[in-house]
């Protein structure tokens, strides 16, 4: 009997993963995404501050597992850092990557906690020809992209209002979560708006910002926050302006079922009008519509959604595509990011007794 024939090479070698931060990020979002990913990736090694987190996790999916970041960058399986820690540690440990001469970094959002770390950010990254992604997962949105793309219209009015339950619930009905954040008690507001901000909104801000630029690629600049009050138990309304648009930030997490994410675009004879799935929802992408003097044309959904997206385009990027959003682009981003929630916190103290 003829054997068969061997098994044909994959196209391209599998890209070894190194996570640092094994968080409910890591495990309800990132490790979803990359199990649909296997034939482009494979997690070589996971990280966590806590020992047992840290094995637990990285017995998931066959790697290695450590509690030092030095440890892991020195790893020779690992190609790409997933950046997952707390934001505050974000700016050294990309910058320790790019200097460990790995081929790509992508780091949750916010990248950076000011401008000045994201600027050596992108020193190093230039230095070194390390690419810097920022899971910023909207911006990957095969539905925002294809619609945001179709159209060149300037809009007058920018709304973003996410509704959702508790990060929890999802994170359950992905995987069985280790070691949850313990919750600190409530913040004053001004805090509970930054939180706001960059937690939930600085998912849309930078599409708002790519909508701003279609006035002047300085537009955003001139923000000014009208009025900012932040919701209970999470949540914000936020109201401003940047130029000749105005923009409303609506955002609560509450107790029931019934997420929606949507954002919109309002100008003199357009709307788009974009519908995402909720983060931890590995549904697919958004559904996307514009519509035209009364005709509507609807852009249907793409089978994954933006998670999956900047994981496919970091692989692009590994294997010799340039990134799709410049470092430029990423810390004005930030930048447009920290001034929303600075304005937000000084409305809040301004209006609310201390």
């Amino acid at each position: 009997m003829t054997p068969p024939p061997p098994a044909a090479p994959p196209a391209h070698p599998l890209i070894g993963v190194g996570i640092i931060g094994s968080g409910p990020v890591t495990q309800a979002i990132h490790l979803p995404t990359l199990a649909r990913l296997r034939d482009t990736f494979a997690v070589r090694h996971v990280m966590d501050v806590d020992p047992a987190v840290a094995e637990q996790v990285a017995a998931r999916v066959g790697a290695r597992a450590t509690t030092d970041v030095d440890v892991l960058l020195a790893d020779p399986e690992v190609d790409v850092i997933a950046v997952c820690s707390p934001h505050f540690f974000h700016a050294e440990q990309v910058v320790a990557a790019c200097r460990a001469g790995k081929k790509a970094v992508l780091c949750e959002k916010p990248f950076a906690t000011d401008s000045q770390q994201a600027r050596q950010i992108a020193e190093t990254a230039g230095q070194t020809g390390v690419p810097v992604l920022v899971g910023a997962m909207h911006a990957y949105d095969a539905g925002w992209r294809a619609a945001v793309d179709s159209t060149t219209f300037a809009p007058h009015t920018i709304r973003s209002s996410i509704v959702l339950p508790p990060n929890s619930r999802f994170e359950d009905f992905a995987t069985e979560v280790l070691h949850r954040p313990e919750f600190a008690g409530p913040p004053d507001a001004a805090t509970a708006i930054t939180n706001g901000i960059l937690g939930l909104a600085v998912h849309d801000l930078p599409l708002i910002r790519e909508l701003l630029d279609r006035h002047g690629p300085d537009t955003w600049r001139d923000l000014h926050v009208v009025s900012a009050e932040p919701f209970a138990p999470f949540g914000y309304l936020v109201v401003a302006s940047a130029g000749p648009v105005t923009i409303e930030l609506h955002a609560l997490m509450h107790g029931g079922w019934a997420p929606q994410w949507r954002l919109s675009a309002i100008g003199a004879d357009e709307l788009l009008d974009v519908e995402f799935t909720p983060s931890y929802v590995q549904a697919g992408s958004a559904t996307a519509s514009i519509t035209r003097a009364g005709t509507t044309t609807t852009h249907a959904p793409a089978d994954y959604n933006g998670y999956e997206g900047e994981w496919r385009h970091l692989a692009d990027v590994v294997r010799g595509a340039s990134a799709r959003i410049g470092l430029e682009a990423l810390i004005h981003d930030l930048e447009f990011v920290l001034d929303f929630a600075h304005q937000s916190a000084e409305v809040v103290r301004t209006e609310v007794p201390a």
